[in-house]
């Protein structure tokens, strides 16, 4: 009878210790949801760019990509989650970046000089689309064609 109370007690325990975990989980997640703000900014390329990549200022990441969609006239509007609370310029720019040759995007805010500062909601005016290597490619290839005939048409002159 004796180890019958032991084993209810210590089952008793383990419940109650995994509720209270549970609770705090809970609580730090929606405390941890609290922080920050949302902003947008529109772009008419963002080639490669996911929900999840990174916010940068200055190299810091300071939050991340949370939804993009496909508006009308068919810009798309990127939404970003600013994760510190900081005042973020209305001025500011936003530009995609890569990370490295074929890397993964990131969204890299430039600062501007206004005091004002966006608020929750408030989208980004100047922003600078993605860079896609094959367009480069191209503009390099076609550009060697061209200088290919050149020296063929000065050659045979």
């Amino acid at each position: 009878m004796h180890e019958e109370v032991r084993n209810i007690l210590v089952g008793a325990v383990t419940v109650i210790v995994l509720i209270v975990f549970g609770v705090m989980s809970f609580s730090s997640s929606k405390i941890e949801a609290a922080t920050g703000f949302n902003i947008n900014a529109v772009f008419n390329r963002i080639d490669g760019l996911q929900v999840g990549d990174e916010v940068r200022i200055a190299g810091i990441k300071i939050g991340e990509v949370s939804g993009m969609k496909l508006v009308e006239g068919f810009a798309a509007v990127v939404d970003l989650k600013i994760d510190v609370d900081i005042g973020i310029p209305s001025d500011s720019s936003a530009a995609i970046h890569t990370e490295g040759l074929f890397g993964s995007k990131f969204i890299v805010l430039e600062p501007g000089a206004e005091d004002d500062a966006l608020k929750p909601g408030e989208g980004l005016d100047l922003t600078q689309d993605a860079v896609v290597v094959q367009d480069i490619l191209d503009l390099i290839i076609g550009e060697a064609k061209a200088n290919r005939a050149k020296s063929k048409a000065a050659n045979k002159k």
